[in-house]
């Protein structure tokens, strides 16, 4: 009998766990973020409490300051970055060194880390940015499988890919120059669209609560 009520508890944890993990109790509608590039389409979120740079990221894409700006670092086994507006002219020397003309302020949450496809801010070093703000639009994507933990609460966080890991793969395999320019434009277009986070969390498999997919 023991046994028998045993069994019939393990039984339970297994058909209550897929429950309790989908359980989120969410409400109201988020910002989808599709990132259209030759590779195919990244998804995102942002995360809401980083306020300031989700809200900045959002006002640059709806206004199409991204659109027609490239990936123009990217680093196999490590991130991909872009957003930054010299990219979109015709000298490809000054690609990095371009923003909207402010900074933001520092965002750092410790329980964001740089896990795969964790959307964070570029910023200039500590050396002469000792507060950490962060650049107006340009940011990068952790592209190594096993995250980039040496970066962990020294860059703002502030989103992760939920659908398009691959297509990140794909653009840190093209070919680039000595500076990690890739040869070719890898341009992108930013749209967004207001969903329903139930309707994300159940397409994308997102978990809110973790801000992690499939977990």
């Amino acid at each position: 009998m023991k046994l028998r009520n045993i069994f019939c508890a393990v039984i339970a944890l297994l058909f209550l766990t897929p429950l309790a993990a989908s359980a989120q109790k969410l409400k109201g509608k988020d910002q989808l973020v599709t990132i259209s590039t030759p590779q195919g389409e990244i998804k995102l979120v942002l995360f809401d409490d980083t306020p300031k740079h989700k809200e900045n990221f959002l006002k640059l894409a709806k206004e199409g300051f991204y659109d027609g700006t490239t990936f123009h670092r990217v680093m196999d086994g490590f991130m991909i970055q872009g957003g930054d507006p010299n990219s979109k002219d015709d000298n490809p020397n000054n690609d990095g060194s371009g923003n909207p003309g402010y900074t933001l302020p520092a965002e750092i949450l410790p329980k964001y880390k740089h896990v795969r496809g964790a959307v964070a801010a570029a910023r200039l070093g500590d050396q002469v940015n000792p507060m950490k703000e962060s650049s107006g639009s340009q940011f990068y994507i952790v592209e190594n499988h096993d995250g980039t933990p040496m970066l962990d609460e020294a860059y703002t966080v502030f989103g992760q890919v939920i659908d398009g890991l691959d297509v990140i793969d794909k653009i840190a395999e093209q070919p680039t120059n000595p500076r990690n320019r890739p040869l070719t434009d890898i341009k992108m277009k930013v749209t967004v669209e207001s969903v329903k986070k139930k309707k994300i969390a159940k397409k994308y498999n997102y978990n809110y609560n973790t801000n992690m997919v499939g977990k």
